[in-house]
């Protein structure tokens, strides 16, 4: 119990500087005041939890493993309550219409798990091509 605990520990700490570094990007290159960074991850992260838990979903892979990329990284990339804040604080700021866009986007996050699934269905179905 203690190492599934340290494994999501140090997988946490790796998601969140993931995330730090790469929600950075989309605002080195624009102005504008709509949460790139935070778009581009969330839509990322639901990519690859659903490639990565597809890959996985029949593979004899260990819990630890399990726990440390998708309690550990993946959920500290990821985050629900940064778009949620994100959100309130556009409509707060009377941006209602920029929060619609940035809610409606923010939900093809579920689009992409699925779209990971499929992925890592096909991948699969390669065998030892990859």
């Amino acid at each position: 119990m203690l190492l599934r605990i340290l494994l999501i520990a140090i997988g946490g700490a790796l998601g969140a500087l993931f995330r730090y570094y790469l929600s950075g990007i989309p605002y080195r290159y624009s102005e504008s005041q709509f949460p790139w960074g935070t778009l581009f991850v969330n839509l990322l992260g639901a990519f690859l939890i659903g490639l990565l838990w597809g890959l996985t979903e029949e593979k004899s892979i260990s819990p630890y493993l399990k726990s440390f990329v998708f309690i550990g990284v993946i959920a500290s990339f990821t985050t629900f309550s940064t778009f949620a804040l994100e959100s309130a604080l556009l409509i707060r700021d009377g941006e209602n219409a920029m929060a619609f866009i940035y809610i409606i986007l923010m939900n093809i996050g579920i689009i992409l798990v699925f779209a990971g699934l499929i992925s890592s269905k096909y991948m699969g179905s390669l065998g030892g091509a990859i």
